[in-house]
């Protein structure tokens, strides 16, 4: 895949339901202008939160734009193995759609979240957010990709209220 045809995602994994509904509803909107600007290559973290509502929002979309592919770019295997039951069999289902799944690391380790989000900076030219705060992996993600040069899209409503600080 070519950095310029990728998009990165990353945002909170605290949602309320309103708000997966409305992130999922701002990244269908968005999809159809990047596909226009080449862009068709998605990767995502496998977190709940954002990247769920990301990565489903993508799949559904494979019908309409076949050429979207969804890459799933994970912190380490077994990383959903506190998640409750109904969370794990959402993730398998989600995670058995994707393009393609890379494990960053083969176990947890300190860091092995940095890592996974620096790798999908590092192969995409934009990054779309749900960034409400100053603290968190989500804001280093959007740090880091804004360093790299990346295009940031930040789909929260308050966005205009964070200052980023490249």
């Amino acid at each position: 895949m070519d950095r310029l045809t990728s998009c990165c995602f990353t945002g909170h994994r605290n949602l309320t339901r309103d708000e997966m509904v409305r992130a999922a509803g701002e990244i269908g909107k968005l999809l159809p202008r990047l596909i226009d600007r080449g862009i068709t290559d998605f990767y995502a973290g496998g977190a709940l939160g954002f990247d769920y509502a990301a990565s489903v929002t993508v799949i559904n979309n494979k019908k309409l734009y076949p050429e979207l592919t969804l890459n799933l770019a994970l912190p380490c295997r077994g990383h959903t193995k506190n998640w409750s039951e109904a969370d794990r069999l959402m993730f398998g289902r989600m995670a058995a759609r994707a393009d393609s799944v890379v494990y960053v690391s083969d176990g947890y380790a300190p860091g092995c979240m940095q890592k996974r989000n620096r790798y999908m900076a590092d192969r995409s030219s934009v990054c779309v957010c749900w960034l409400s705060s100053e603290t968190g992996g989500t804001y280093y993600t959007v740090r880091y990709a804004g360093r790299m040069g990346l295009e940031i899209i930040n789909l929260y409503s308050g966005c205009e209220q964070i200052g980023f600080g490249f």
